[in-house]
């Protein structure tokens, strides 16, 4: 009796071990942590931005700074449109200069540049778009340049540049 026991489940043990092998062999389905990573897509083409703002030089930039994000994430590779799975397109629409802070005797003590872009992102295999919005993100600067790492426009700009491209970035790799 006792050896029939040890022979029954010696036999669940061997089919569990058997359904977990068919299970891995087979593949369940692939899972991703990239929205790109099941459709296919592995390369992206990102043309210059556009501007519709009178801002000078700030859509060279943004175009680099994504493109530099895209390729440190190394999820999909930088590729031209004609060759690419996919396209992110951008505009800028949008750049505002709002005081930020003020002091107690009514001085600015920070102004707030906030960079507003539209971005569409698509899968050119299928012809569809993946996501598309209007991104807005700021960075500060203190006018009366006290603070020497942030008193320019220009570092405000890249700050608020930066993490557009960053919200870019995650928004096209992520699955969530």
């Amino acid at each position: 009796m006792i050896y029939h026991f040890n022979k029954r489940r010696n036999f669940y043990f061997l089919s569990f071990f058997v359904l977990l092998a068919i299970a891995l062999v087979s593949g369940c389905g692939v899972y991703s942590f990239s929205s790109s990573g099941g459709s296919g897509i592995k390369s992206i083409a990102i043309p210059i931005f556009q501007d519709q703002t009178s801002e000078f030089g700030i859509r060279e930039k943004l175009t680099d700074i994504v493109i530099d994000e895209f390729t440190k994430d190394n999820t999909l590779k930088i590729d031209d449109r004609r060759n690419a799975d996919s396209l992110l397109e951008g505009k800028i629409v949008r750049v505002d200069d709002q005081a930020g802070a003020f002091s107690r005797d009514e001085t600015v003590q920070d102004i707030k540049i906030t960079i507003s872009v539209s971005v569409k992102y698509q899968d050119l295999k299928k012809r569809k778009v993946i996501w598309e919005e209007v991104l807005s993100q700021w960075g500060t600067f203190n006018p009366d340049g006290s603070d020497n790492e942030n008193s320019t426009r220009e570092a405000a700009i890249d700050e608020a540049v930066t993490k557009i491209a960053g919200e870019i970035l995650n928004k096209s790799v992520s699955g969530w």
